[in-house]
């Protein structure tokens, strides 16, 4: 029971209770404290993950589907157990608190990753939410749930650009925090618009759900003045390919767990490690460690130095932390596997950003590597030609498959077999791309016990569970072939599934190598950050 549910009759009642001592503490409590004041909260989500040197933009039209953009009661409802999720749940346990939904763009139809936003979409969309969070204010406090890597032609920092837009609309005593990626390209701009910033720690990503709820807390705290937010920010001189930066062992563990370290020493702080994006060539790429204390910018400033220097003691580590071998290497290190019994194996393509390179695929066949479930390469155009065909499960299938976008992607390759399933895509919990209205998937059965899976768009396949949505029990294979980087280790490696896993991409310095000095960056300087300088200096001030 709380003030505002009693009416003045029960409200006599509970006094009376008080002075006969029967009435329980919570109760007598919640009778004699003052209505709170109503809190208004402004929801906005606008979520890229940029991968600039693709040969193709984001469009407008990509970010247009069933259910996008969403707004009010549909965009608090959309990742019911990620960041939005956590936020809304926690947000709602408190009384009188009221979220708005403002109307955003979803991830768009390409995936979970694709080129450039065009201009156009990036100022249609911010536009539309600016007007409606002027005309559906005033507000306390905004939630964004961002990325960090998103890249936007025209725009520098565009997560900066939309908390200063949001900033000049609810004015300097709202409060603004924004929940981000952990391979966002952060420096210390966001937070001089935003008051806090809250960034995932772990990769594979686990505690999305957990860092919208600190989100939640952190804003009705501030609202009602029991959180002076107050950060410091060090921007550190690391980049790495994403798939160096699995969590789940020495080092990248060890920084994860120095943020956690701090946070629990010291009550309300908040640290963010954010690892950086390389794929995205913009001028703030790299690593950053954020720091948000309740009013304390010394000991703010203490913690972000220590976390950068632990980070700079540990480079060396940071860039040799996982092996990964050219696909035609990893392919017979698949066979020899097979041959002695470590199987389940995976075979993880994490340079592949478009979702159509066939590099894999071509290894797969060239070796002749059977019991494989290849899934997926992405081929929209032979998608739709399916599609208009009439595809069936049985049919005879004959086509070229993947590649054509970019070199990266290679040659199309052919494949010859028997139409295997035809889906609306993994429709399960557990991947990074679930089905979309409209979409189709198509696999075929080809080889010694091969299975292809075509998808109109880059898939990374994190769990084996998923799978059994397209009608295909992973089970019935001794190797999957998959498009991931790091999330596959959530379902196929953190539990023990896999007996042998090998990290591949091809020997080129194709778009997502860890060659890094081999892609055509314009708007950033490797060789001013390490590995790529020489005698590199830092030392990070407290």
């Amino acid at each position: 029971m709380n003030t505002a549910s009693l009416t003045r009759r029960q409200a006599l009642q509970v006094s009376a209770l008080a002075v006969a001592g029967l009435a329980t503490p919570a109760l007598a409590q919640t009778a004699a404290s003052p209505r709170r004041k109503p809190i208004r909260i402004a929801a906005l989500y606008f979520v890229h993950e940029t991968v600039t040197f693709l040969s193709y933009d984001t469009t407008y039209d990509d970010f247009i589907y069933e259910g996008s953009p969403a707004r009010g009661e549909a965009l608090l409802k959309i990742d019911p157990k990620g960041y939005m999720g956590g936020f809304t749940k926690v947000a709602r346990e408190y009384e009188g608190v009221e979220i708005v939904g403002i109307e955003s763009p979803l991830f768009p139809k390409t995936g979970t990753a694709s080129g450039w936003i065009t201009e156009e979409a990036y100022s249609k969309f911010s536009a539309k939410m600016m007007e409606e969070l002027r005309g559906l204010g005033p507000f306390d406090a905004v939630y964004m749930a961002l990325h960090g890597a998103m890249g936007v032609r025209g725009v520098d920092e565009p997560e900066v650009d939309l908390a200063r837009r949001v900033r000049e609309i609810v004015g300097p005593n709202a409060f603004i925090a924004g929940t981000f990626d952990p391979h966002g390209n952060e420096d210390d701009r966001f937070l001089r618009y935003a008051n806090f910033a809250f960034c995932t720690k772990y990769y594979p990503h686990y505690d999305t759900y957990l860092q919208g709820m600190q989100a939640a807390r952190a804003l009705v705290r501030a609202v009602r003045g029991d959180f002076k937010p107050v950060s410091a920010t060090r921007k550190v001189p690391i980049v790495t390919p994403t798939v160096l930066q699995w969590t789940g062992k020495t080092p990248w563990m060890d920084l994860v767990q120095r943020c956690l370290v701090w946070e629990a020493r010291e009550p309300d702080v908040y640290v963010n490690f954010f690892f950086g994006f390389p794929w995205s060539d913009v001028s703030d790429l790299g690593m950053c460690f954020q720091v948000i204390t309740n009013g304390d910018p010394e000991l703010a400033n203490h913690i972000a130095a220590d976390m950068a220097a632990s980070a700079w003691r540990l480079r060396e580590a940071l860039v040799n932390s996982t092996t990964v071998h050219t696909i035609a290497d990893g392919v017979g290190l698949a066979k020899e596997a097979l041959a002695t019994g470590k199987h389940p194996v995976v075979l993880a393509d994490h340079s592949d950003r478009s979702g159509a390179a066939t590099w894999l695929l071509g290894q797969v066949i060239e070796q002749d590597l059977s019991d494989t479930l290849i899934i997926t390469v992405a081929d929209r155009l032979l998608i739709e030609k399916l599609r208009k065909d009439g595809v069936k499960v049985g049919d005879a299938f004959d086509h070229l498959v993947g590649g054509r976008l970019d070199e990266s992607a290679g040659d199309p390759v052919r494949v010859v077999g028997t139409v295997n399933t035809v889906t609306g895509g993994m429709h399960a919990q557990g991947s990074t791309s679930s089905a979309r209205s409209g979409q189709l998937w198509v696999s075929v059965k080809f080889g010694k016990n091969n299975v292809l899976v075509i998808s109109p768009y880059l898939v990374q396949v994190t769990e084996p569970e998923p799978i059994t949505s397209l009608g295909i029990n992973p089970d019935d294979f001794k190797v999957i072939a998959i498009k991931s980087r790091v999330h596959f280790r959530r379902g196929f490696d953190d539990n023990g599934y896999a007996q042998s896993i090998f990290i591949v991409e091809p020997p080129e310095a194709f778009l997502g190598t860890v060659k890094l000095e081999g892609l055509p960056y314009q708007n950033f300087d490797l060789s001013k950050v390490y590995p790529f300088a020489k005698d590199l200096q830092y030392t990070p001030e407290a």
